[in-house]
């Protein structure tokens, strides 16, 4: 079964930019997989920043961007 995700969520990501670091000012939803996936392993920020980049990630390795399609 798919995941649900909830529309204000993935508003929110759609709007969001990344703070800091080599993807600074880019859509969370436009961040690569790579960043999102080493994230994962180096582990998430504290905040929503985590938990939204935590649900980036969770869309993207579940091969659900098309998701994003409509907020771009």
């Amino acid at each position: 079964m798919e995941p649900v995700f909830d529309a204000n969520v993935l508003l929110k990501l759609a709007r969001t930019r990344m703070p800091f670091g080599k993807y600074a000012e880019r859509r969370l939803i436009d961040l690569p997989e790579p960043y999102v996936v080493w994230f994962s392993r180096q582990g998430f920020p504290e905040g929503e920043l985590g938990q939204l980049l935590q649900a980036v990630y969770e869309i993207k390795v579940n091969g659900l961007e098309y998701l994003f399609d409509p907020l771009r």
